[in-house]
């Protein structure tokens, strides 16, 4: 029995022989006697079956052939004298000199030639793992004597069912090559175990190699000389001449590529001379280009005891079990290039793609072929899978460039982020520096300027220590940050350093540590061991929590194949062979679940076979030995065993179970023969025409789940390239679940794309993904609402057409498609290792072919002319102008961008248009890349931010992406910091798993700590991605293992605390009451112990190193998360305690998303001059549904601040102030806080609205005791805004409050203040709208990241729209002064306030009386207090002027006892309050409808009063039926009590007007104050954009409601009148608003005079005149934009 073997020690063993061998010499012509007598008896077996099948002809020259049926009769037993006297006297009445063709066909084929009695078959272990047809050993390429003696071929046992197949030249109908020389293989063919993909896992660790046991059995050949003479006969033949030679030379091309190291013949043409000759007339199955591999060598022996049989034998045995299994194959589609397309019921693997030649001694075994060897099938992943081996070879290449000895690439310490920044105005410029230096008891402090280099700080604090600095070597001094192993770097200012800057902002004193270069600590240095370490992927990734299930080790492997032959063993010794065979069926099926849930049909079918087996009469039949004295034998021959059907079934399940395992290894090789690309032929893609065909044959490991849940299921097929499908998708059909030993989705169905391979892009990706129709009928569904749903998405998986080879896939492939699985934990547990995800195991078929399809890159195409974008015509050069204004390519239409490649040769001016261009190519298929390749070269290198687009999807061409990383590469490692999630993600768009970005990233790392820190949690974090988790794991397997052991052990250590804080958390949260406090206690003891006994520095900033935990000072925070406060003592004596928060149940990678954005706005902002004070601190997401956050010291919520002032702060104006002043007491420092506040609110208004930030509340809102004010908790963005039932929480455009306001005012009425902070906020507004286009590209990246509300490009535009990228700064100033206004006047945000502050107060239960529930009432009252309501209606409605025109509602109340009602008096506003605070207290009542508070036209007119009185008399009506819960609670009763106000109300009469109603004439000419105005004309149109006035001035002191006129003079009709709307009851009004003046040339603007005038609108009374001014046109300058303040004078006005 012929014995497996590779580098992994993998023996394939056989069950034991029957029977005993017997030696036998034989000379030529017994062997070809032999030959010719299996042909004959393979004929006439297949005619005895009834299997009829229908043949093609090689020539015009064949014949059907026509055979009786006969009497069936057993193989193995048939009289071999008769035989041979039949062949004898055959071959004696004919003369084979003279025969013909034909006749010499007829006469192989007639029923004579059948052969002598067959022995019985010893067991035979499977060499190929997936053939359908037998395997067989070639030879070496040399075609040896006949040797008496000389081993022979070994057959095997059938794996599958025969096909109806078109006819193959050369191949029997049983699969046999004639041109295959019946030599015996001395070496083993080795198979070996493939690296895991990026497509498919399979990782296994090296554990202790396994043996299966086997035995070769050995025949020898017999061949008459007659026999002999028909052989050279055929050999003579024109058709051998003519096919022979060209059928061996493809066969022995790829078989000397595979094994370049055998011996070749001398005479390479002598191989078997029936290589041409098809003796089977009949149809047989097509082979599918299956290539069997052998060496022989010269000095095999086999020893006395082995008796060699008829090789031929075998052949019949195996057709006899092709025919016994009935199994049905479907005829196999051929593509254009007559490959096949394997419909496969079985696995086909090219044995080139598995095997590797190895030398091999055989070896005595008790009568059998033993064939050793050294290595292990499981070999290490690297060793097989080709692209791994060179992403290893690559990235080991890449360490080189940062060796150990290199301290600017391996300074083992952090570096201190620096971030340059525009000086504001020089103002604060200088720094007050403390630095401890080691032997002064106290620091030494002085005062430098910002500006100042590191190195001139450290020779200034040299000084105090040094006398003569000329003896001192500056640079081997560093300054370290006290508290913090972070080092500042020395060619950068000092005030450049982001540590130094938080200082400023929070106003807290620089400590700095002088050190030298030999005593700071260098713990995260790689070594010389480190260097000398070979890259090994998943060496260091054992401590990483993988979301994957685990695959089968090794060992796990060895143990079950053993136990399985151990079954085999006893069904042969057992008696009892039916209860054998249940453990051998048991012990398959182990080994299926093992390989993924995967069984193969011939797995099925051997196992119903050996079944079958065991149950037939076991009889002994008649030994028949051969007759002695035959010519042809030289010695005696002894008797043969007869055929066992339950070893023919258990070898057959062998070789099954070994073809799935094979597969399973080999699932993840390269798509072509792993012959060399020298010794195989190719074919160049561009000239493929044939069309893109697979067959996608079923999906195995289905989830039990699935089959009550769905009850068809169907595969989309699409091919994508760019983010894009290059033709529309193509659906399987719809089928159910099979059951055999697991459930699995059959399709068997070619799948066919109309587009030729010559169009298809390199980048191009087939995805599937997999869909399953709900079972109406189920009763077990998780969701209810599954019934009314369409078809859900279960999983999804890609697969590059062309390798990272760029060779064309063919074969068969096992796609791993990861899957969630629908039984989700409880919230707030964690996953345990291998339950998150599930593997579902795809099989598609793709054609072999006979060579390899290579895309080779074209070459750029020759240079182009430039043209200026001058040249064009005037209307074409506006339109492309306008394309090349638009950012990104959101915006372009499909004519924009036909028009702009069009174009394209005029755009080189526009630099950054670049991506826009190649966007709108047409095409990216090989005809079509010389000219994008052309434009790339000549273009101008793009700025790094811009070239950050060409990493998006929209862009898989690999030279683009390769060009794109080398402009990036200009970033410093700094600002590249801020964009890492990014680049991570963008990972996922690179087709191969060696790429550009995945080098650029990992040298970064290798050269900085900060960026291999955060790149080892992104990447860890990235595991989780169901679609791309395993690319991310060999990525992070390569940067472990080059990251050097310190920094290694490092990360290893925080992971290990994430997982113990993890554990706590959970702990903590699935407990309540006091319980939680005692978990938390216990649980973080342990954390304790892990941190005494390791210093750990801090996921969330390395920097930051703990000692040990302040127990003391751990708690958790009252929220449904149930966050842990986890206070750190800080290893470093100079440093601070560090406090963090550690949440698990919620995902905070929108978190991170939303603070990086804001962070970048910040560093805008910073760069352009404009310092907003934001709050920045770190999020990470450590894991699913878990992670650390940073907490900012001395802050509080809102929430926490305004509820000191009752549950009804929020609608107060002066907590936050007052709050501000506790913490604040001197003038000057509250002032201090307040400027911060006015600055960071601003910066908040911006960033809120822009990221669309929703669900802002007054407990997601925090303050600083210093002022500044931040957000957190960004679980909602983009616009998904909360809502609370019909509710839409988030209303305002951003939070904006008139407790804010008061802050910012510096109290109750608008001042300059408020000016300012209109101002800064328009001033960051617009500075993000010049960098849209950069926010744009970062989101876009992350739409692969799985994030719940970023998913596609209607995220994507709630952003650009927020910018308005077509307006002018003046409009978008406009705009967001409108938003301001908006936000500040909004009831709804004090509303949701109020809600959280009700809702965090019934934790404590109901209000007291004292604290009032309605804004306008001071208290609270109910039923008792007041009597029980009668009647109550709307009497009438009255006008009121004060402070504003608005109508209020005279409410009639009449209760019991009463014999006169009262009357209350409530506005419009009042009752939507009650109406919005019923619906916050009784949630599951339906409230009846509210009148709508928006109309079309005016508001406060009678009319519109009129209505609303109706709708709110029936509101009340419907309101007071209600249930008594509702109609008696204390909220309807307060809002019903009178108030002070209505008591004093003159009745229902009394209407509130002043006393002289008459008009009033101007005022005296008493003026003063400024205006803020911006002129500027484009277009023809002149643009006049009042700003603010400040500083007004009135007779009686009284605020006014101003606003402003503008006239054009001169102009006497008055038509050149624009105006501005009202401002109330301010004398700082800000504006914003535009006055266009239209049709006005420059040469008549020249002769015209602005007039202003400034007045207030009075209700009851004439407008009066505040101040004015005149403005002559021709003295501006009207190309340019013109902002001035003018002083407002009594000039004369219209």
């Amino acid at each position: 029995m012929a014995q497996i073997s590779s580098s992994n020690e993998l023996k394939q063993r056989s069950s034991p022989s029957l029977g005993t061998a017997r030696t036998k010499d034989v000379d030529k012509e017994e062997a070809l006697q032999m030959e010719a007598e299996a042909l004959a008896k393979m004929q006439k077996e297949r005619v005895v079956t009834g299997n009829k099948q229908t043949s093609e002809s090689l020539s015009s020259t064949r014949q059907k052939a026509q055979t009786p049926n006969k009497q069936d009769h057993d193989l193995m037993v048939f009289p071999e004298a008769v035989a041979k006297k039949r062949v004898e006297d055959k071959l004696s009445t004919v003369d084979i000199d003279k025969m013909t063709h034909a006749e010499l066909e007829k006469l192989l084929l007639d029923e004579s030639f059948e052969s002598s009695k067959v022995p019985a078959l010893p067991a035979t272990p499977v060499l190929s793992p997936s053939f359908s047809s037998p395997f067989y050993i070639r030879p070496t390429g040399q075609r040896g004597q006949w040797t008496p003696g000389l081993p022979v071929t070994c057959t095997l046992p059938p794996i599958y069912p025969p096909a109806s197949y078109n006819k193959q030249a050369g191949v029997f109908q049983n699969g046999l090559h004639l041109r295959m020389s019946t030599y015996q293989s001395t070496e083993p063919v080795y198979l070996s175990l493939p690296g895991r993909s990026q497509y498919i896992s399979y990782p296994l660790t090296t554990t202790t190699p396994f043996h299966p046991r086997g035995s070769l059995p050995m025949y020898p050949p017999t061949l008459t000389p007659e026999m002999a003479k028909v052989f050279d006969k055929i050999a003579s033949t024109s058709e051998f001449l003519k096919n022979g030679k060209s059928s061996t030379d493809l066969e022995m091309t790829g078989f000397k590529s595979i094994v370049p190291k055998l011996p070749t013949s001398e005479n390479s043409s002598d191989i078997s001379k029936f290589d041409w000759l098809d003796l089977d007339p009949l149809s047989k199955p097509k082979v599918d280009n299956v290539e069997i591999l052998c060496n022989a060598k010269d000095d095999a022996k086999v020893t006395s005891s082995t008796v060699a049989e008829d090789p031929w034998d075998a052949v019949l045995l195996e057709e006899k079990l092709l025919v016994t299994c009935h199994l049905e194959r479907k005829v196999n589609g051929k593509s254009t290039a007559g490959a096949t397309v394997t419909r496969s019921q079985s696995l086909n693997i090219r044995t080139t793609q598995l095997a590797k030649l190895q030398d091999q001694t055989p070896q005595q075994d008790n009568g059998t072929i033993s064939l050793t060897t050294e290595n292990a099938l499981l070999q290490d992943i690297e060793g097989r899978n080709q692209e791994l081996a060179a992403f290893c070879q690559g990235v080991t290449k890449l360490r080189t460039n940062f060796p150990y000895t290199n301290q600017h690439t391996n300074p083992g310490f952090v570096l201190s982020p620096v971030m340059l920044q525009r000086n504001i105005s020089g103002e604060n410029a200088s720094i007050k520096v403390s630095i401890e230096i080691e032997g002064f008891q106290q620091p030494v402090t002085f005062t430098c300027d910002v500006s100042s280099p590191v190195e001139l700080i450290i020779m200034q604090a040299l000084c105090w220590v040094h006398d003569d600095l000329n003896e001192v070597d500056i640079s081997s001094y560093i300054l370290k940050i006290c508290g913090q192993e972070e080092v500042l770097q020395n060619k950068h200012c000092v005030g450049s350093h982001e540590y130094i800057q938080n200082c400023r902002k929070w106003d807290t004193e620089i400590k700095l540590q002088l050190l030298t270069h030999s005593v700071v600590c260098r713990d995260l240095a790689r070594t010389e061991e480190d260097d000398r370490t070979p890259t090994n992927l998943t060496k260091h990734l054992y401590k990483v929590e993988k979301p994957f299930r685990e695959n089968i080790s090794r060992h796990s492997v060895e143990e079950l194949l053993e136990a399985y032959h151990i079954q085999t063993d006893m069904v042969l010794k057992n008696e009892n062979q039916q209860k054998a065979v249940d453990h051998v069926v048991k012990a398959v099926r182990k080994i299926c679940y093992a390989l993924d849930g995967v069984e193969t049909q011939a797995i099925t079918d051997s196992v119903k076979k050996l079944r079958r087996a065991v149950n037939l009469p076991r009889s002994k039949s008649p030994e028949v030995s051969l007759k002695p004295g035959d010519d042809t034998s030289n010695s005696s021959v002894g008797s043969l065993q007869p055929e066992n059907p339950v070893q023919m079934s258990i070898d057959q399940l062998t070789a099954a179970v070994y073809a799935l395992l094979h597969l399973h290894l080999n699932s993840g090789c390269s798509s072509s023969n792993s012959a060399t690309k020298n010794n195989r032929s190719t074919k160049e893609a561009w000239t493929a025409t044939e069309h893109l065909q697979f067959t996608i044959f079923a999906a195995h490991g289905i989830l039990t789940s699935w089959v009550s849940n769905y009850e068809k299921y169907y595969l989309v097929c699409s091919l994508t390239h760019n983010g894009k499908d290059l033709f529309k998708p193509v659906q399987s059909k719809k089928v159910g679940t099979y059951k055999n030993f697991f459930y699995l989705i059959k399709w068997d169905e070619l799948i066919i794309f109309p587009i030729q391979i010559s169009q298809l892009p390199l980048e191009s990706v087939l995805c599937l993904t997999l869909f399953g129709i709900l079972n109406q009928n189920s009763g077990s569904s998780p969701d209810s609402n599954k019934q009314r749903k369409g078809p859900e998405m279960l999983g999804q998986v890609s697969l590059p057409l062309f390798d990272f080879r760029r060779l064309l896939t063919c074969g068969t492939k096992l796609l791993y498609l990861w899957t969630s699985s629908h039984v989700t934990p409880a919230s707030g547990t964690a996953h345990k290792r291998g339950n998150l995800m599930e593997k579902i195991v795809l099989q598609v078929d793709f054609p072999s072919l006979a060579f390899d399809t290579v895309y080779k890159i074209p070459q750029a195409a020759n240079g182009l002319v430039h043209h200026s974008i001058e040249t064009l015509e005037k209307n074409v050069k506006e339109r492309l102008l306008a394309i090349l204004a638009k950012d990104g390519t959101l915006g372009l239409s499909k004519e924009d961008k036909e028009f702009l490649w069009e174009k394209r040769q005029y755009c080189h001016g526009h630099t950054n248009s670049l991506p826009k261009i190649l966007a709108s190519a047409p095409h990216w298929d090989w005809a079509s890349l010389p000219e994008i390749y052309l434009l790339l070269q000549q273009w101008s290198p793009l700025p790094p931010l811009t070239a950050l687009e060409l990493l998006d999807s929209k862009f898989a061409d690999q030279e683009v992406r390769t060009t794109a990383v080398n402009w990036i590469e200009a970033i410093s490692d700094d600002e590249l910091t801020d964009f890492l999630p990014q680049f991570v993600q963008a990972l996922k768009y690179e087709t191969y798993l060696d790429n550009s970005l995945v080098r650029c990233i990992l040298a970064r790392a290798l050269g900085n700590i900060q960026i291999a820190h955060s790149v080892y949690w992104l990447l860890k974090d990235t595991l989780h991605d169901a679609k791309f988790g395993v690319r991310y794991e060999h990525i992070l397997g390569a940067f472990l293992s080059v990251c050097g052991k310190g920094l290694r052990e490092e990360l290893e250590k925080q992971t290990r605390l994430v997982q113990l804080l993890g554990m706590v958390a959970e702990k903590v949260k699935q407990t309540s009451g006091s319980a939680r406090q005692a978990f938390l206690q216990s649980g973080m003891e342990r954390v304790q112990s892990f941190l005494t006994k390791n210093k750990c520095r801090l996921p969330l900033n390395p920097s930051l190193v703990a000692k040990e935990l302040n127990v003391k000072a751990c708690s958790f925070f009252n929220s449904n998360a149930v966050p842990l406060k986890v206070t750190l003592v800080n290893a470093d004596p100079l440093g601070e305690e560090i406090n963090v928060m550690f949440k698990v149940g919620e995902d905070l990678r929108q978190d991170m998303l939303a603070l990086q954005m804001i962070k970048i706005m910040d560093k805008i902002w910073l760069q352009e001059g404009l310092d907003l004070r934001m709050v920045i601190f770190k999020c990470l997401s450590t894991g699913k549904d878990r992670g650390m956050v940073e907490l900012v010291p001395a802050s509080d919520t809102l929430r926490k601040i305004q509820v000191e002032y009752g549950v009804t702060g929020s609608f107060k104006d002066k907590p936050l102030a007052e709050w501000l002043r506790k913490y604040n007491p001197t003038e000057e420092e509250y002032e201090k806080a307040s400027e911060n506040f006015i600055y960071s609110c601003a910066g908040c208004c911006v960033a809120t609205y822009v990221l669309g930030i929703c669900d802002r509340h007054n407990d997601n809102i925090m303050l600083r005791s210093t002022g500044h004010m931040f957000h957190i908790d960004f679980g909602k963005f983009l616009g998904h805004a909360q809502t609370f039932g019909s509710f839409k929480r988030d209303r305002a455009p951003f939070v904006l409050t008139s407790d804010m306001a008061y802050v910012i005012n510096g109290g109750e009425k608008p001042t300059i203040r408020f000016q300012l902070f209109v101002d800064l906020c328009c001033q960051a507004y617009n500075l993000i709208r010049k960098h849209e286009n950069l926010f744009l590209n970062l989101l876009s990246l992350m739409l692969s990241s799985g994030l719940p509300e970023l998913t596609g490009v209607q995220d994507l535009k709630y952003v650009q729209d927020a910018l308005q990228p077509q307006t002018t700064d003046a409009e978008a100033t406009i705009f967001f002064t409108r938003l301001i206004e908006s936000s500040l006047g909004s009831v709804a945000t004090k509303f949701n306030f109020f809600i959280h502050n009700l809702a965090q107060l019934r934790f404590s239960g109901l209000p007291s009386n004292d604290e009032p529930i309605l804004s306008f009432s001071p208290k609270t009252y109910s039923l008792r207090q007041d009597g029980r309501i009668k009647e109550v209606s709307v009497f009438t409605y009255q006008k009121r002027y004060n402070p504003d025109k608005h109508y209020i509602y005279v409410v009639r109340v009449l209760r019991e006892g009463q014999v006169e009602p009262t009357f209350v008096f409530r506005t419009f506003d009042e009752f939507q309050e009650l109406h919005n605070k019923l619906g916050i207290l009784f949630p599951l009542w339906k409230l009846p409808s509210f009148p709508n508070k928006m109309v079309l036209g005016r508001t406060h007119i009678k009319d519109v009063a009129a209505k609303r009185k109706v709708e709110l008399n029936s509101y009340i009506e419907h309101l007071m039926n209600s249930s008594a819960e509702v109609s008696e609670c204390d909220l309807v009763y307060t809002f019903f009590h009178p108030l002070l106000r209505d008591e004093k109300a003159e009745g229902i009469d009394g209407i509130a007007k002043p006393a002289d109603a008459s008009p009033s004439s101007p005022t005296s000419g008493k003026v003063g104050g400024e205006v803020k105005l911006s002129i500027s004309y484009r277009n023809g149109t002149l643009f006049i954009m009042v700003m603010h006035i400040k500083d007004l001035v009135t007779e009686d002191g009284a605020d006014p409601n101003p606003y402003v006129k503008t006239y054009l003079l001169p102009d006497i009709n008055k038509t050149s009148k624009r105006k501005t709307k009202i401002t109330r009851k301010t004398r700082n009004p800000t504006f914003n608003e535009m006055l266009v003046y239209s049709g006005y040339s420059k040469e008549t603007l020249k002769q015209r005079e602005l007039q202003l005038s400034v007045l207030s609108a009075e209700s009851l009374r004439e407008n009066f005149f505040l101040g004015g001014v005149m403005l002559s046109l021709k003295d501006f300058n009207l190309r340019k934009e013109t902002v001035n303040w003018y002083p407002l004078t009594a000039v004369p006005y219209l």
